[in-house]
């Protein structure tokens, strides 16, 4: 469904409010989240019972303030449908059920999430840190022969979600609610094949921590916001920087793009492995 194009040809907004109506929409579950600019939140109850046509949409939310905090939660405000902040989304085979008000999740990051599960052998054991409601762990225990999977989650509200979606989906998660920072040293002791890191734009990297309960060959994946001209600061300085703190050494296997978040920047995983 083209927003624009039906809002135009029903004459709702004017050519103005059309030139800034955002191009794109998040759906999770059966919530539609937009983000609209200060301008349009007049016409909010208009453009949310369009959206309310779409197939599955029976809630409409308007993103009224950025993710932010330790807990990574945004402000967002129901403009039209049930009220709720509460659903299902489904994606590769699993299902998760969150409140988008009290936790983090991001249907954007679903090729993501499917294409490190692939990447995992039969028999490895892998660890998820900052795992939210758990969309990375179920995903690779659901679409992996992992032995074992680790999860780690600060937010308390994401922490209860995700040892739900584990029952939920049938799959067996060692699901920890906690600080990766204390968590961590507790299992110092274990050794991870894979290690997955998808929370990016941190004052932390969190890669002593991840170097911490890596081996020769663990394989991580770092996400992080970044302009391409930065990647190479990145890969060359945080990473081989933190690694040559944790007296390792890393090869740089590659990089992708994963989205863009903002113009000429972008949410860019980094793939390296201990040597």
């Amino acid at each position: 469904m083209n927003l624009k194009d039906t809002l135009r040809k029903k004459k709702k907004l004017s050519k103005k409010e059309l030139s800034i109506l955002p191009r794109a929409f998040d759906i999770v579950g059966n919530i539609a989240i937009v983000n609209l600019p200060s301008a349009l939140k007049r016409k909010g109850k208009v453009i949310g019972a369009e959206l309310l046509k779409l197939k599955h949409i029976q809630t409409v939310i308007n993103k009224v303030g950025e993710v932010k905090g330790k807990l990574r939660k945004a402000s967002y405000k129901i403009i039209a449908g049930q009220k709720t902040f509460e659903t299902i989304h489904k994606e590769s085979g699993c299902r998760f059920r969150l409140d988008i008000s009290k936790t983090y999740f991001s249907p954007r990051l679903a090729a993501d999430r499917l294409d490190i599960a692939k990447k995992v052998r039969k028999g490895e054991r892998v660890l998820v840190m900052f795992a939210g409601v758990a969309p990375y762990a179920i995903v690779i225990a659901k679409n992996s022969k992992a032995k074992e999977i680790y999860a780690i989650e600060l937010n308390k509200a994401a922490a209860k979600y995700g040892q739900e979606n584990i029952k939920l989906n049938k799959v067996s998660v060692n699901f920890i609610q906690g600080d990766v920072e204390k968590v961590v040293p507790k299992l110092k002791k274990e050794k991870f094949d894979r290690i997955v890191m998808p929370r990016p734009q941190l004052r932390e990297t969190f890669l002593k921590e991840a170097f911490m309960l890596a081996k020769k060959g663990t394989v991580m994946y770092f996400h992080d916001f970044l302009r391409e001209e930065e990647i190479p600061f990145v890969t060359e300085g945080r990473i081989r920087g933190a690694a040559y703190r944790a007296k390792k050494k890393v090869k740089i296997l590659r990089w992708k793009k994963i989205g863009e978040v903002a113009p000429y920047k972008y949410r860019v995983r980094i793939d390296f492995k201990v040597l």
